[in-house]
């Protein structure tokens, strides 16, 4: 490939170091935004395995230089098998948070491969040399990743893949993968068909069947990613995009549109912060009653922007608690920006990682309702509601900032308030570190008026927060309850700043050509 010439350049910001210096290299290898979040996306499977695995979902927004914008849903559905009679009979009520039960179909393999079809330079084979790598000889266990490790340690040694790959691991170890290696080569020569229908899906399948898996090699085969046009809204003078349903984004845009009926509504990240969770503790319950996969029920994006619950709508309990994730922001001179979030849900996902491939698969079903009345409610080939939800902002035909976040159901939180201060003037960095809040449930005993903050928020941001009635529950600075954040702006000057959350083990850069 040739090398880019002088004047050129990419930035991208991933939440582990060896992503982003991944991402570098693809570019400096002749590639776009889009091979450098590809090959970032394929080393986190590596590198942080408690948000993401080949056994995860993606969605991702892109933008081509003739200003084409589309959303890549690469969700997979519940198997064909699965059934709301056979949940109900084996777990009651609810889904447990893991287990084999919660698996659905895998859909980020080939989501890659779609967001390569719009303009990649890279052949597909490159996009895997570092991932392989990692696998291979190992990399030392990240901050997070031994945070998680020790959290989940007791579900981890209860599945015998987990448990080879992940016992007695601390921050700085070693963590090697050689069966995910292989996969990894395998999909390198093989194509994301060696998984979708080939032979690296079978021995997939056949593994997970034997811990009780309805999934089967037709399944795989039958996945495509949705590529459909992003969900947009006005902002002050931007264009806000970010995925439509069987995603949560159109939370972001809701929220966002109050803001804009207040007409001047003060610092809503100081004084004001108050009424900014009062919005989201409405958008959380708008999505937890009805937000679904729009191909099985009546979901429409215009009416959840809008829609007003009666306190009698609401759902009475907490809501479920949200996941882990990955986000990976790029953008590059040609035009191409890309908003790519990855996942396996929760820590560590189903805690069921197949043995024979190293592949971790996600919980993603845990998201199904098993109330026969819900619109969220499992069915064969139906995609669960979703928390991943890509971001790009633009202004005219520009691209003004290009983010992502893990968080679960906090994602459009904190989208809202990095977008709010970033817009407000503050430099990528300092959006990014500065203190935050969630409202809503993140983890058991939590309530919806539950509100996370980091105890360095500003004296009237908590003030304001407890005066709205909510329920503090303190956080260190820059805890990982907050998310990973990756933010990139372009200044109307044509400057480019990018910024990794310090609550990650990321890095953010700007190469040029």
């Amino acid at each position: 490939m040739t090398p880019h010439p002088p004047g050129t350049f990419v930035s991208i910001a991933s939440p582990h170091h060896l992503a982003t210096q991944a991402g570098e290299e693809a570019f400096r290898a002749g590639g776009n935004a889009i091979d450098a979040a590809v090959t970032a996306a394929v080393v986190l499977n590596v590198v942080y395995p408690n948000n993401t695995a080949l056994g995860g979902d993606l969605v991702a927004l892109v933008r081509t230089p003739d200003g084409t914008l589309r959303c890549v849903n690469a969700t997979g559905p519940a198997p064909a098998a699965q059934s709301l009679a056979r949940l109900r009979e084996r777990h009651g009520d609810e889904l447990p948070t893991r287990g084999i039960d919660t698996v659905t179909v895998p859909g980020g393999v080939r989501g890659w491969a779609s967001l390569r079809s719009f303009g990649a330079r890279l052949e597909w084979a490159a996009q895997f040399t570092a991932a392989i790598r990692f696998a291979e000889e190992g990399v030392p266990v990240a901050r997070s990743v031994a945070a998680s490790l020790a959290e989940k340690h007791d579900v981890l040694l209860a599945d015998p893949g987990c448990r080879e790959v992940f016992a007695s691991l601390a921050e700085g170890d070693l963590l090697r993968q050689p069966a995910l290696a292989r996969s990894l080569a395998e999909l390198r020569t093989g194509g994301p068909g060696t998984l979708y229908g080939g032979p690296l899906g079978r021995r997939l399948v056949a593994g997970l069947a034997q811990r009780g898996s309805v999934m089967t090699i037709d399944d795989l085969a039958a996945f495509r990613p949705e590529v459909v046009e992003p969900l947009r809204g006005r902002f002050r003078d931007y264009e806000v995009l970010t995925s439509p349903p069987n995603t949560q984004g159109f939370m972001l845009l809701r929220a966002l549109e109050e803001v804009r009926r207040l007409g001047d509504p003060g610092d809503l990240l100081g004084a004001g912060s108050g009424r900014l969770a009062a919005i989201f503790e409405h958008a959380n319950a708008v999505r937890d009653l009805l937000l679904a996969d729009p191909n099985f029920a009546k979901v429409d994006a215009a009416d959840l922007i809008t829609r007003v619950l009666d306190p009698a709508e609401r759902p009475p309990g907490p809501g479920r608690a949200g996941g882990d994730t990955v986000g990976i922001s790029a953008i590059d001179s040609d035009g191409y920006a890309v908003s790519l979030i990855q996942s396996v849900y929760n820590s560590f996902g189903s805690a069921v990682l197949e043995p024979s491939t190293g592949i971790l698969m996600q919980n993603r079903g845990r998201s199904f309702s098993l109330d026969p009345l819900s619109p969220n409610v499992v069915e064969p080939g139906k995609r669960p509601r979703h928390t991943l939800m890509p971001v790009l902002v633009t202004q005219g035909a520009e691209v003004r900032w290009v983010s992502s976040t893990m968080g679960g159901h906090g994602q459009p939180q904190i989208h809202a308030q990095l977008l709010l201060r970033s817009m407000a003037g503050a430099a990528p960095r300092e959006a990014v570190d500065a203190p935050r809040w969630i409202v809503g449930v993140q983890e058991g005993g939590d309530t919806n008026r539950t509100v996370y903050m980091e105890e360095d928020l500003p004296a009237d941001t908590a003030r304001s927060l407890l005066d709205h009635g909510f329920t503090a529950k303190p956080v260190p600075p820059h805890d990982e309850w907050l998310g990973h954040a990756n933010l990139i702006r372009v200044a109307p000057d044509g400057r480019v700043e990018a910024a990794s959350d310090p609550r990650a083990d990321g890095s953010a850069a700007v190469i040029d050509g």
